[in-house]
């Protein structure tokens, strides 16, 4: 049997779903699954969890229609501009993984404000995968190597498990120890490939908007009745 989860990761799907089954636009799907954020996280510090990824927006996701990331970038902006006290008072520090230079500068340096105005924050550390892939972060981990080490005979020496893991985004968060994915898909759609090596997996057919602490709780008293061997013989 599984001890609590200390970190938990979310890929939050089922947004344009949710909003066909209720004859809405996209936009209204993604309006209410930002708002679902906030209660996951609350959620999150009343169950004693430290550290919450989710999975906001990925590289691939620059490829959907124009309008929708349009669309999906000023409900950022606005969310940004509207929400951030409510995570400053609630004691959470907010990290971002991904690349921002392909943000507005409007957005970047908010995101970048408020990481600075909530780095003391302990109550949860909540980790944004914004404009991230996981692909795309093992490469950018292995280039950070390069810079670093110029002699090639060093570098095959030195390169070993620990030092990618040292060199990915936000390096200090510990590994997930519970991958949630809502809406029905069962795949991890390149998030956290590195760190999802023994993470466990649960998969709910509850849209991201409906997803609420209940489904949360359920998801880690199935956790909590695994066994994680990590490849040994117990």
């Amino acid at each position: 049997m599984s001890l609590d989860p200390k970190h938990i990761a979310v890929i939050m799907d089922g947004n344009a779903r949710w909003a066909k089954k209720r004859m809405l636009p996209i936009e209204a799907g993604h309006k209410f699954g930002s708002e679902a954020i906030y209660k996951l996280v609350q959620a999150a510090i009343k169950l004693n969890i430290k550290y919450l990824t989710i999975f906001a927006f990925s590289t691939e996701n620059w490829q959907r229609p124009e309008s929708e990331v349009n669309n999906l970038m000023n409900l950022m902006q606005s969310y940004l501009s509207k929400e951030s006290e409510k995570f400053i008072k609630a004691d959470v520090r907010i990290l971002i993984s991904g690349n921002l230079r392909n943000l507005k500068s409007e957005i970047k340096d908010k995101i970048l404000e408020l990481q600075e105005k909530t780095k003391q924050n302990k109550a949860l550390t909540l980790n944004v995968a914004f404009d991230y892939g996981a692909k795309r972060e093992i490469i950018d981990a292995f280039k950070k190597i390069i810079c670093k080490i110029d002699d090639k005979e060093e570098m095959l020496a030195k390169i070993n498990e620990d030092l990618i893991r040292e060199n990915l985004y936000n390096a200090e968060i510990p590994d997930p120890d519970l991958i949630i994915r809502t809406a029905g898909e069962q795949r991890l759609s390149n998030f956290m490939l590195w760190q999802s090596a023994y993470s466990e997996l649960y998969f709910t057919k509850t849209l991201w908007p409906d997803f609420d602490e209940k489904d949360l709780s359920l998801a880690i008293s199935e956790f909590k009745n695994r066994n994680r061997n990590y490849g040994k013989r117990v």
